[in-house]
C-alpha cells in the first residue's frame, strides 16, 4: 500500500486531566507525518478545551515536549483540529475563543474521518 495514501485517526479526550494522554497523539501525529502518513486529530470530550486559546501552554508532562509546541507543530504542518460540536456547547465555548487551525464538525464528518482511516486511536 502506497503510504501517501494511509491515514491515522486519533480521538483525544484528555486535557489538563491528564497531560501525558492529552500529548501523546501529537507527538504520534507529528511522526505520521514525517512517515507521509496523513494524520487526523479530533478532540472530544474536555479534550476540546485543548484548542482554547492561552489553554495548551499550561499542559506538560514530565519528560515529555510541551503540549503547545506540538500543538502548533501538526497545525503548521497544514492540518487542522476537529472540535466536536456538542462538547464545545456543553462548555459554552464558540469558535472565537479557539484556536486558528479548528474546524467544528459533528458525529458524521467524525464518522467519515474514521471510516477512512487505517487505524483510530482513542487517548
Amino acid at each position: 500500500m502506497d503510504t501517501a495514501r494511509k491515514k491515522i485517526t486519533y480521538i483525544v479526550t484528555h486535557a489538563d486531566d491528564d497531560p501525558e494522554l492529552a500529548t501523546i497523539p501529537f507527538i504520534l501525529a507529528n511522526t505520521a507525518i514525517t512517515m507521509d502518513i496523513t494524520p487526523v486529530i479530533i478532540l472530544q470530550g474536555k479534550g476540546v478545551m485543548l484548542a482554547k486559546k492561552d489553554y495548551a501552554e499550561h499542559i506538560h508532562f514530565e519528560g515529555g515536549t510541551p503540549l503547545k509546541d506540538m500543538l502548533d507543530a501538526y497545525i503548521e504542518s497544514g492540518n487542522k483540529l476537529y472540535l466536536c460540536s456538542p462538547c464545545l456547547e456543553k462548555r459554552k465555548l464558540r469558535k472565537e475563543h479557539m484556536i486558528e487551525g479548528t474546524e467544528i464538525i459533528g458525529a458524521a464528518k467524525v464518522t467519515e474521518e474514521v471510516l477512512s482511516s487505517v487505524n483510530v486511536l482513542n487517548y
